[in-house]
């Protein structure tokens, strides 16, 4: 059960991280730097997430 919360705590952070992109990404001039780390740290809880469900199953 705590792998299946930890999960959905990272999806949590995930759609967090996804807006924080779509809205970087709206501005006029965005920040190429604080986009790409954006980015990085979404990949980071994709990869973690897909991790644990694999052990799930």
């Amino acid at each position: 059960m705590a792998i299946e919360a930890r999960i959905r705590e990272l999806g949590s952070r995930h759609k967090t991280l996804e807006r924080a992109i779509e809205e970087e990404m709206r501005r006029p001039v965005y920040d190429e730097l604080r986009l790409g780390e954006l980015k990085r740290q979404k990949l980071r809880l994709k990869e973690e997430m897909e991790n644990l469900r694999s052990r799930v199953h």
